[in-house]
């Protein structure tokens, strides 16, 4: 079952990098603070949970897994709080939401 359980945790933590990593493109690229905003928050959930995954696949006990867990889901927490209130204050602060155009 370990030989299984070392591949699949090298590439769940190989997706997450590369989640980090195109979150990080991302900021670098996109034009407005809203749309870097939601890469950051949405990617970086993602990544973070892919490469708890992964180091949960290669830990040896369940209290390594739980905390992991539990990490994952502080980051969760803080990303979505922490991007929700940004954007509340640049609008509020007079910035301008991007329109849409269909």
């Amino acid at each position: 079952m370990m030989d299984l359980l070392q591949p699949l945790g090298v590439a769940l933590m190989a997706a997450g990098t590369a989640f980090l990593v195109m979150a990080a493109i991302g900021v670098w690229r996109l034009p407005d603070l809203l749309s870097r905003l939601h890469v950051l928050t949405k990617a970086d959930t993602a990544g973070v949970a892919l490469i708890a995954l992964g180091a949960a696949c290669l830990a040896q006990g369940i209290a390594a897994s739980i905390s992991l867990a539990l990490c994952t889901l502080l980051v969760a927490i803080s990303g979505a709080t922490t991007g929700h209130l940004i954007a509340r204050d640049h609008l509020a602060s007079g910035g301008a939401a991007r329109e849409e155009t269909r």
